[in-house]
């Protein structure tokens, strides 16, 4: 690692701190307390009663991308890389335009020599944006297409310029709505699952003396594709596929 990228790296590993609003329920309130106490645990030094602060939250269903990128903080100062890498992955879900975020993940990838699945083209194209931020693209063009078709529908004359703008909002809408299906409800995203043990062996069966098709460093990803008992068959890196023990992985999407 470089001069720049160390203090680039350094600098991004700093929790994100939330402030209450006045106007907060009791649950908020105790919610912002538990994340502002793991917020000081963190920044004392105290990385695991952090780590139990932050994972209270996660237990509670508290999610927010900067609830995950502080837990992946803490779990790399423990050197947990695999689960560091695992909460990245989980902030960027959340909310995708994060560079923190993006850089802190990469860094720690290449610390863990962790392998990466192949992005299907959808993955690849349409992750740039939240689920929520497509949603608001397609709400929007849906109301601008209901705007202009009433205009054309009491205009004596029909332009062909709010024609034109009609068959945009449309063609945005249609894009917006099949990115939504696709990242909500693609087999990809929502088997997608990290390696969080060391070195975890992929075999060709559900055996421990079975053949090893590949290691798996921590941080590793793969894409569960069947269970059976305590083991998992799933798409690996390199366009493998085998067997890993259920309790090695964990799912990216909660």
């Amino acid at each position: 690692m470089n001069r720049r990228s160390l203090i680039r790296f350094s600098v991004a590993f700093v929790p994100v701190v939330l402030t209450a609003s006045p106007l907060a329920a009791p649950a908020a309130a105790n919610r912002d307390a538990i994340f502002t106490k793991a917020n000081s645990d963190y920044a004392a030094g105290h990385f695991r009663q952090a780590i139990d602060g932050y994972e209270s939250l996660v237990r509670n269903r508290q999610w927010s991308a900067s609830l995950f990128y502080d837990l992946g903080n803490a779990w790399f100062r423990t050197g947990e890389l695999g689960r560091a890498i695992l909460n990245y992955e989980r902030a960027l879900a959340l909310n995708p335009a994060q560079p923190e975020t993006e850089a802190n993940l990469r860094l720690v990838r290449d610390q863990a020599r962790a392998l990466e699945l192949t992005r299907s083209w959808p993955a690849q194209h349409l992750a740039f944006l939240a689920v929520d931020h497509w949603t608001w693209i397609a709400a929007s063009a849906a109301w601008l297409a209901l705007f202009v078709a009433c205009r054309l529908w009491f205009s004596s004359r029909r332009s062909a310029s709010w024609i034109f703008v009609l068959s945009l909002a449309f063609a945005i809408g249609a894009s917006a709505g099949f990115a939504i299906y696709e990242l909500k409800n693609g087999g990809e995203s929502r088997a997608l699952a990290v390696v969080t043990a060391k070195e975890v062996q992929a075999r060709l069966a559900t055996a421990d003396n079975a053949n090893s098709v590949l290691v798996l460093p921590a941080g590793s990803e793969i894409e569960i594709l069947s269970t059976r008992g305590d083991w998992i068959y799933a798409a690996l890196p390199n366009q493998l596929r085998g067997w890993v023990q259920a309790n090695t992985v964990e799912l990216v999407q909660l």
